[in-house]
This record gives C-alpha cells, sequence and structure tokens, in this order.
C-alpha cells in the first residue's frame, strides 16, 4: 500500500544509538493508535495528550514504552517493533486506566503498567489466532484489557477511588437533540480526540494536525469519518451533549481511516466503503454502550473492532474492492 507520507524525523542508525531507536518505536506506537507508523506523528499525539494534562501524556509514553519493552523481550520480529505495532494497545490502556481510575493514585499507575505488559502478550496471541485469516489485531488487546478492569475494578477497593470521569449512556435518549454550528464544529474535532479518550477539541485538533503531517490522505479521510459520524448522530437524533463531547463520533473516524486509506487500497471504491462502514459504526456504538451500560462498562473502540472485521471479512466477495 502506498502512503501519501508528508514528513517523519530522520531514523536514527548503529547500535551506538539503540536509545534513540526505542524512543522512535515509542512515538510510532503512539502514533499507530490511528495507524500512522511515524515518529513526527507520534509527537504530535504526546504534545495532544500533555495538553489534556501531564497525567495523560506521561501515561501514554508509561504505556507505550513498556509494551514496546515487553515485545523486545519476548523476542517479537523486530519489524512490528520497529513500527510502533507493539505499543499502542500498551498506550490506550494506560490513558484509559488513567481516565477510568484516576491518574492521582499509585494503584492506578501499578494497574497501568500491568495491563499494559498484558496487552503486549496479548497482542501476540491475537497476531498468531488472527494470521491465516490476515485480519489485523485493532485495538482489541485493549479493548479485552481495558474492558475487563473496568467492570472489575469497583470490586477493588485499593483500585477503585474516583471512578470512571466518562458515564456511559443512557439506554434510551434524553436531553436536546438540535445541534449547533459551534457544537457540530466541537464534535468533528472532539471525536479524533476521544479514540485516546480526550474531549477537548484543541486535543483533538492536535492529534488531527499530527495525522496530517504523517498522511494527508488519511488526514482527510479521518475528518471524513468524523463528519459522516457527527451527521449520522444527529440525523437520528442523539444528545445533542453526547455528540459535541464525541461520544458517538470517535469510532467513525477509526473506521473511516482503517476502510478508506489504510486496509484497502485506496480509491472512490474503498472511501464510500468507508462512508458506509462509519455510519454503520455510528449505529453501533450507541448499541455497545446500552449493552455495557448495565454493569458499568465501557464502549472503548469496540464498535471500531466489530465494524472492520466485518468490513474486511467481506471484501473477497466485492471485486471493486481490494485488500492493500
Amino acid at each position: 500500500m502506498s502512503r501519501s507520507v508528508a514528513w517523519d524525523l530522520p531514523e536514527p542508525s548503529g547500535a551506538r544509538r539503540q536509545p534513540v531507536r526505542f524512543g522512535y518505536e515509542v512515538l510510532r506506537g503512539i502514533a499507530q493508535v490511528d495507524f500512522m507508523p511515524n515518529a513526527a506523528c507520534g509527537l504530535f499525539f504526546v504534545a495532544a495528550l500533555f495538553a489534556a494534562g501531564w497525567r495523560y501524556g506521561l501515561a501514554g509514553l508509561l504505556g507505550t514504552a513498556l509494551g514496546t519493552a515487553t515485545a523486545h523481550a519476548l523476542g517479537v520480529d523486530r519489524e512490528r517493533t520497529a513500527a510502533g505495532l507493539e505499543g499502542f494497545n500498551g498506550c490506550l490502556v494506560a490513558v484509559a486506566f488513567a481516565v477510568f481510575l484516576g491518574p492521582g493514585h499509585a494503584s492506578t499507575w501499578l494497574m497501568a503498567a500491568g495491563g499494559a505488559v498484558v496487552a503486549s502478550v496479548l497482542t501476540a496471541a491475537l497476531v498468531n489466532l488472527l494470521r491465516p485469516w490476515s485480519i489485523p489485531t485493532f485495538t482489541l488487546p485493549f479493548c479485552l484489557v481495558a474492558g475487563v478492569v473496568t467492570v472489575a475494578a469497583p470490586g477493588f477497593q485499593r483500585v477503585w477511588h474516583e471512578g470512571s470521569s466518562l458515564s456511559a449512556l443512557p439506554r434510551s435518549a434524553s436531553g436536546d437533540a438540535s445541534l449547533g454550528l459551534g457544537d457540530a464544529a466541537h464534535a468533528v474535532l472532539a471525536n479524533v480526540g476521544q479514540i485516546f479518550l480526550m474531549p477537548q477539541w484543541y486535543v483533538g485538533l492536535l492529534f488531527l494536525a499530527g495525522i496530517f503531517v504523517a498522511d494527508w490522505f488519511a488526514g482527510l479521510t479521518a475528518c471524513l469519518g468524523s463528519v459522516v459520524g457527527t451527521a449520522t448522530s444527529w440525523a437520528l437524533g442523539a444528545p445533542a451533549s453526547d455528540v459535541a463531547e464525541g461520544l458517538l463520533g470517535y469510532n467513525a473516524v477509526l473506521v473511516a481511516m482503517a476502510l478508506g486509506a489504510v486496509f484497502l487500497e485506496r480509491g472512490v471504491a474503498a472511501l464510500v466503503y468507508g462512508v458506509v462502514g462509519a455510519v454503520a459504526s455510528t449505529v453501533l456504538t450507541v448499541a455497545v454502550t446500552s449493552f455495557f451500560a448495565p454493569f458499568g462498562g465501557h464502549t472503548l473502540t469496540w464498535p471500531y473492532v466489530l465494524t472492520t472485521l466485518f468490513f474486511l471479512a467481506a471484501v473477497p466477495s466485492f471485486p471493486r474492492l481490494r485488500r492493500a
């Protein structure tokens, strides 16, 4: 698959620069949350997390570094670690624990560290299980680790402190569904930030800038997915406050990028397919949220994983589409 790479940091060389190379792997790992094996993009993502709060930035770096280091220690293929494929689930796990369990507690950081290591092991297991079908792991390790811990956490007094800052949506829609222009603009950027569980528009803007630095076409596709997710949720009458916070559109961003710019050969057909997937994932987001709400679970990126999995599995039946 060809990528329209705009800019990246120069690649270090030589064994004496091994710590620097590891730093590049960590940056690429953070960027791989949005499919970008690009260290410059990773710098923007780190800046975005620190803009949301220094503890979130530190959690993202810690989770990515531990996931990547675990992969190195277990002898995972160097191409995967060099591309950042072994770090992005650890990044999301650590950030999620900081958000859901509270970043001001020692237990949160211990859970984040342990979760990043477990996510690395799960990544290896899923790589082997999915290899016969040429299906990537997506963010499934993150969903499994973060999903289990956030549901189990209230049962452990030393783990559950202030609880989640992002409550699940109610089963039925409530609140004003009219979306003003300002709320719509906020939603388009918040959708991108909510991939990392960050609802601030300026954080989403930094994430989006990082994607454009790595790949302008992927950046445009992310914008398309965010607009589609916002428009779909508004058209179906979702509460405007939830739409503006990006709670309904972030999976649409990932699905549009996955199908329109990453896993399929780029073209009009792939973009249309990505738009259809973005619409489906927006509806699925509400369904998954309602499913998890009774027992305190969180939607995470399950809608993206499920939608992309089935849409990629269907590709061999569509002659106009081809895997990248």
